[in-house]
């Protein structure tokens, strides 16, 4: 059976850093937002959109229109519905390949339950969220620290939501992962060889 890592983590903590320098220290395959563009090129819906609903952001305004009638409600929790449902097919596909991999959000960790991945939680302070927020956002944004707080606070609430669309077991909470780690104040290349063996260890390779 191929080794799967799932990392679940808060916004701004590093996660997405974490899975792909754990992936290249592994050898792993390594998947994040090719999976959001994969749903967006099957639905044929926009990237942005699609990004916005899988992050948990069910309520987010993008109209569709049929000839000059604009339908929000039934239209738009259909696309929830069907997104969700590609997204699912597509991560248990990918590990029905059999490649060792490392995949970043998603809930993969619920989806691949059957496939024993290792799941790690990724998690810091929101001083540290912030600074490393501020560190990797584009040169066009700015946003005060009250309304990147804000921004944080709404990302990691979507993820929660989309968390309970298919599990008991709650987002964040340390019984749901067999790691957690701090990232607060640490840099994240010094933790992936530490990390990677602890991997090495679980799979017992």
């Amino acid at each position: 059976m191929a080794k799967i890592v799932t990392v679940s983590r808060e916004f701004g903590s590093g996660g997405r850093e974490v899975g792909k320098r754990l992936a290249d220290e592994l050898g792993f395959e390594y998947y994040d937002r090719e999976i959001i563009e994969q749903v967006a090129k099957e639905s044929q819906l926009d990237e942005g959109y699609v990004e916005n609903v899988l992050n948990g952001n069910f309520s987010v305004s993008f109209p569709v229109t049929f000839g000059r009638t604009f339908i929000y409600t039934d239209v738009l929790q259909q696309n929830v519905t069907n997104l969700l449902v590609a997204e699912q097919k597509i991560i248990k596909s990918l590990a029905e390949q059999g490649k060792d991999m490392v995949i970043v959000g998603r809930s993969a960790d619920v989806l691949l339950n059957k496939f024993n991945p290792l799941n790690i939680f990724v998690y810091a302070d929101m001083d540290s969220k912030v600074k490393r927020c501020r560190e990797r956002a584009p040169e066009e944004e700015h946003l005060t620290d009250k309304e990147l707080i804000r921004k944080i606070k709404q990302v990691d609430s979507g993820r929660k939501r989309q968390r309970k669309l298919i599990a008991d077991s709650e987002w964040g909470a340390k019984e749901s992962y067999h790691l957690c780690l701090n990232t607060t104040g640490m840099n994240i290349k010094t933790l992936i060889p530490p990390l990677a063996e602890f991997v090495r260890c679980y799979f017992k390779y």
